[in-house]
Parts: structure tokens; sequence; C-alpha cells
């Protein structure tokens, strides 16, 4: 009995360490990465903007697969790129706060 529960443990703390996501980079190959030498490809992000006023047992029970509204309401999120044209201190010193086009 005690050695299945050393191999049930051992097996959920390995399937633990695993199931996270690795990245390539590790150490001075992670701090040096020049990500502009590498062109990434832009995601598409969208972001929900019907609130849901449920509350208690409601929102406890509540589907959102089975409400179409919700999948409508959906809205594609544009990143502003004024930082990208930056470079040295004002890079650094960007404040988004600030900005002159509000």
């Amino acid at each position: 009995m005690k050695n299945i529960i050393i191999v049930l443990g051992l097996i959920s703390f390995t399937l633990g360490t695993y199931a996270q996501k690795r990245s390539d980079f590790k150490g001075p190959a992670y701090k040096n990465y020049k990500y502009w030498k590498y062109k990434s490809e832009p995601m598409v992000v969208y972001t929900n903007t019907a609130k849901n006023d449920l509350k208690g047992p409601a929102y406890k029970n509540y589907k959102p697969w089975q409400n179409k509204d919700n999948y409508q309401a959906q809205k594609v999120v544009k990143l502003n790129s004024e930082r990208k044209k930056l470079m040295g201190p004002a890079y650094k010193n960007y404040k988004p706060w600030r900005r002159k086009n509000r």
C-alpha cells in the first residue's frame, strides 16, 4: 500500500512539472535574445464587452456556451504601435498615459 501511494505521488508530481509550458531559452540565451531579428506573427486578441450581472446560484449554474449574445459581443483589441517606433531612453521612459493623441 505504501508503494502505491509513493508511485501515485511521483506520477502526480511529474505530470505537474511537465504540464508547464517550457521555454526554448534559459539563462543567458533567454536574457540576450534579440527579438527584432526574428519575425513573430501578431495574434488577434478578442475582448468580451458584455457584462454578466448574475450572482449566487444563478452565476454558478450559468452556461456561457448556451448564451448566443455572448459570442456576438466580442470585439478585436488593437494595440498601439507608438512605442515600437521609439528607441533608447524614449522607449524605456514611455508613459502611455501622457499620450498627446487622446
